[in-house]
């Protein structure tokens, strides 16, 4: 294999996860993935946006957000996210604290 058939084929896994994560699953909460597996689709938008600004691509947080969701952040929220629970938002802290830190 080809180092750009390489790129090609992660890129290609990274859209199947985004359309997982966006269309297949909005059932699936990102604190819950936060506090499961130490990211969530923010962290991935996070990700999008520094790999954007290392190569010299100017791109904010919420464009990021925006070219991920594929809506913006309050439309997300407004059709998609429910409300956490105590016990959630205590996890979230310490996978938050753990897996992102001062990054976020």
């Amino acid at each position: 294999m080809t180092s750009q058939q390489e790129i090609e084929l992660q890129a290609a896994a990274f859209r199947r996860l985004q359309h997982h994560l966006m269309k297949d699953r909005t059932d699936v909460q990102n604190i819950d993935m936060m506090n499961l597996a130490g990211f969530c689709r923010n962290c991935l938008s996070r990700w999008y946006q520094e790999a954007a600004n290392e190569r010299g691509i100017e791109m904010g947080k919420e464009e990021a957000r925006e070219l991920f969701y594929g809506m913006t952040m309050e439309e997300w929220k407004d059709n998609y996210q429910t409300d956490a629970k105590d016990s959630q938002k205590e996890a979230f802290k310490v996978a938050f604290e753990q897996n992102v830190g001062e990054k976020g």
